[in-house]
Order: C-alpha cells, then sequence, then structure tokens
C-alpha cells in the first residue's frame, strides 16, 4: 500500500521546494465535504482546496456536465474555434453582474491570470499605468500579482524587483488600530506624495480579504472609494476570486457594500474544482482592448466552461447562497461560545461574512495581540480528522472553508473536532 510517509519522500525528491504543502497528508479520494487519505484515513474538509470547493468534491451535477463535454471535446482554444460552453457562461454571468448596464466576460485559467488581465482592461480604457492595492491583499504570484499583493513573506520574498506603478494603502482593521479614515487619509497622502490620481488607472481590493486574513472591507470604505474614483476617472476592480461564488452569502461579495464596481475578477469557487478564472466588467471598459490584446491558450477550457453552467445551477438550486448564510450564524455562534471558555486557548475576533468565517488566536482572553500560532492549531486538528487553514498577516487567523453542500452534521462534527484541538493545546 501506498503511504503518505512513502508520497512525503518521493515529494521531497521530485518537486521543486518552493511549492509549500501545508500537510502530509496525500489524498487519494473525495465526496463533498469528505476526503480520504492514501492510508484510508478519512478527514472533514474545511479547506475546500483553497476556497475552490463551495459547491464541494465532485458535486453529481458537475461532475455529468463535465462527462457530457468531455464526450464532445476538451480543447480547441477559444481564439481558434469558439465554443457555446464559454458564450453561455458569459451569458450568464453578464446578467448576474452587480453593475448596471451591459456587461462583457472573458475566461481564463488562474485567479492571478484575472487580476493581471484587469490591469491590462484597466490600462487599455483609462491610458493610464498605476494601480493602487491594499495591505494584507493577496492578488496572486506572478511579478504583477505579487507587486499587487499586500504581504511580503513568503509571496514576494527573493523575487524582486518587482513592477512598478503599484501603491499600497492600509485596510482598515481597528483591532490592528487601522481606521476607515486612516485608509481615506493615506489615500490623500498618495495623491499627494507619490501618484497624481490622472495616473492613476485602477483601485482594486477584496471584498473580503482572503490571505491577509478575512477581514471584509467596511461598506463606507467601498462607498468613499467609488466616488473618489468617479470623480477621478479611476477604475474600482473587487477581487472575488476568494470571495465570490456564494461563499459570503452573496454570488459577489461586493453585493454587501451596495456598491457597484467597474471590474470583477473570478477564479476558484468558479468551477466546482476545475480549473477556470475570469474577469467580467461593464462592457464600455471591457472593450477598450484591441482583438487579440486578450485571451491565453487555455483560457476558458471547455470542460470547466461546463463544470461553472453546472455549478451556477447548483447554487440556485440547492439555495446556496441562503445556506452560506445559514451555516455561517450557526458556526458563529459557536466560536462565540468558545471564545467565552477558560479551559481552551484563547480566541477572538471572530468574523465573517456569510460562510466566509474566520477567528484569530490571541495572547490571552480579550486581548488584540495576535498569536501567530494558527498552523499549530490546524496541525492538531489534521490529526483529529479535520483539515483547516490558517491566514492573517501574522499566521494568528484560522478561516473556516467548508463546502455551503456540506451536511451539518458533519459541520458539527468538525467543529468538534476543533474544539478538541483548542482544548488540547500547550502553550509554547
Amino acid at each position: 500500500m501506498t503511504t503518505n510517509a512513502a508520497l512525503l519522500a518521493r515529494r521531497t525528491a521530485a518537486t521543486a521546494r518552493g511549492v509549500s504543502v501545508a500537510t502530509q497528508v496525500f489524498i487519494d479520494r473525495a465526496e463533498n465535504a469528505e476526503i480520504w487519505d492514501v492510508e484510508g484515513k478519512r478527514y472533514i474538509d474545511f479547506a475546500g482546496g483553497i476556497a475552490v470547493l463551495n459547491t464541494g468534491h465532485r458535486h453529481p451535477k458537475v461532475m455529468q456536465a463535465v462527462y457530457a463535454q468531455l464526450e464532445r471535446f476538451t480543447h480547441a482554444a477559444f481564439q481558434v474555434t469558439a465554443y457555446e460552453p464559454y458564450i453561455a457562461l458569459a451569458e450568464r454571468l453578464n446578467a448576474r453582474a452587480p453593475f448596471p448596464g451591459p456587461a462583457r466576460t472573458l475566461f481564463f485559467t488562474t485567479g492571478a491570470e484575472a487580476v493581471e488581465n484587469a490591469v491590462k482592461i484597466s490600462r487599455a480604457a483609462t491610458g493610464r499605468t498605476a494601480v493602487i492595492a491594499f495591505t494584507g491583499a493577496f492578488h496572486g504570484r506572478t511579478l504583477l500579482t505579487m507587486a499587487m499583493t499586500g504581504k511580503v513573506a513568503p509571496y514576494k520574498k527573493s523575487f524582486a524587483p518587482l513592477p512598478g506603478e503599484v501603491y499600497h494603502l492600509p485596510f482598515p482593521i481597528p483591532h490592528y488600530g487601522v481606521t476607515v479614515e486612516d485608509s481615506l487619509k493615506a489615500l490623500q497622502f498618495l495623491f499627494k506624495a507619490d501618484v497624481e490620481p490622472e495616473r492613476v488607472a485602477a483601485i482594486i481590493l477584496e471584498p473580503v480579504q482572503g490571505e491577509g486574513g478575512f477581514h471584509a472591507a467596511p461598506p463606507e470604505l467601498v462607498r468613499a472609494l467609488r466616488k473618489i474614483c468617479d470623480e477621478n476617472g479611476i477604475l474600482l476592480i473587487s477581487d472575488e476570486v476568494q470571495a465570490g461564488f456564494g461563499r459570503t452569502g452573496k454570488l459577489f461579495g461586493i453585493e454587501h457594500s451596495g456598491v457597484a464596481p467597474d471590474l470583477i475578477t473570478i477564479a476558484k469557487s468558479l468551477a466546482g474544482g476545475f480549473p477556470l478564472s475570469g474577469v467580467v466588467g461593464r462592457a464600455e471598459v471591457m472593450d477598450a482592448a484591441a482583438p487579440g490584446g486578450l485571451g491565453g491558450t487555455y483560457a476558458g477550457s471547455p470542460p470547466a466552461c461546463a463544470a461553472a453552467l453546472a455549478v451556477l445551477d447548483v447554487i440556485d438550486e440547492e439555495n446556496l447562497l441562503q445556506r452560506a448564510a445559514h451555516l455561517g450564524a450557526k458556526v458563529r455562534t459557536r466560536l462565540e461560545a468558545l471564545e467565552r471558555r477558560n479551559d481552551i486557548e484563547p480566541i477572538g475576533h471572530i468574523r465573517g461574512l456569510g460562510s466566509m468565517m474566520a477567528f484569530d488566536l490571541v495572547e490571552s482572553r480579550g486581548s488584540d495581540a495576535p498569536r501567530g500560532e494558527a498552523n499549530l492549531l490546524s496541525a492538531r486538528a489534521l490529526q483529529g480528522g479535520l483539515l483547516l487553514l490558517s491566514c492573517g498577516l501574522y499566521g494568528e487567523t484560522v478561516r473556516l472553508l467548508y463546502p455551503l453542500t456540506i451536511p451539518e452534521a458533519q459541520l458539527d462534527e468538525g467543529l468538534d473536532i476543533l474544539e478538541q484541538a483548542l482544548t488540547t493545546a500547550e502553550r509554547t
């Protein structure tokens, strides 16, 4: 029998060390919210392949759609011979776009590609070059998206120089001592000290930061950014790669703010586990790039487009937006009960929209001081059969990314394991 240890040895010998792996578990099969490793051990999945599986592992409707597409063709390159699944998916997303007027969509393969192309489109539409992002943001691992990402380690370390004309504002997080007013003052200072607004093509933000710690952008910040963008001819990009497709209880996370962006980047849970990303935007902005300026050989893969069409059906037919809110409320209640207990590791700052839930490890009960050992808690949970991911600027945050299709009994089972991992923790 193949073992985790044997595969770990092979991985170490065969793959570059720059690709880190959060666990030493090697998956053999999966179904909805459960995975089994090569040794047969079962785990509840609260990681979702990093927010990719809002509809769970191998949803039957998604699998059926992919099988049907595989029987027809697997690849054509949309720029050579176009195909209906790409067009049909664009039509569905255009109809759901959270802004007025006609929309256009185009597809890629990864979230980083989507973000890079949103910047390209913004530059073409405005004739400007600069981009403003936020501290704590994660936008990808290519050179441009690394420059836009607001966290050095591990993403930027050793990879300098990065592309210029990218500027960062402090993201408002009250327990870090940063308010919305601070962020907006920093933007005005940036306009005075570093880049005039007439040179800025776009401001990009995540409606809920992912790697930065699941911090939601306050609606008053998003409204203020929209006003500033309108006054200065700047485009507003909502990076929905992690927050999109039902995770927050809305199809797009930006919908919680009531603000209409100009462009939206999408990926991860869009295609239920198949690699697909895209940009959805206002038609007049999206059409600024000349023919041939956008695209990619594998962009908009036919099986992935078929999967994404099925994902949209599942979200609607299984009421996953409402279910995200229901499950998130249940998780919040459980976490708040744990926060009040004195016999477990101190936790705090329970937060989230819908089922994009997280909490922090803190130095003491009621403290704001982060304790950067979320990875150790994840390791203890793994031993108990729960797959978790950490994040946050200081490595203090535990994020919960269970499928929105998870049976409630399995959600409770996962939370029980999490509680046990907090109870048995030893302070270092």
